[in-house]
């Protein structure tokens, strides 16, 4: 195989981010916190910590290797019902 088509293949995807989601990372922040809420989509993506309130911007690369998962909006569940 090509190294072009080697690199898309090994590249993680990052799944489909909005604004306001929030987002569960793999390691705390210092603060302690892992919940973050997305502020800004663009080529880098603006976090904002749910814990202390600082703001940090990620490459989309970076935050696809770092997102552990999506939380759901308690808003959505609760319209849902």
């Amino acid at each position: 195989m090509s190294e072009l088509i080697l690199r898309d293949i090994m590249r993680p995807m990052l799944p489909d981010i909005d604004l306001d989601d929030i987002v569960h990372l793999r390691k705390p922040h210092p603060c302690g916190g892992y919940e973050w809420k997305v502020v800004r989509l663009g080529a880098d993506i603006g976090l904002e910590c749910l814990t202390c309130g600082r703001r940090v911007m990620l490459t989309r690369r970076v935050l696809a290797r770092r997102l552990k998962m999506i939380l759901p909006d308690p808003e959505d569940e609760i319209n849902a019902a």
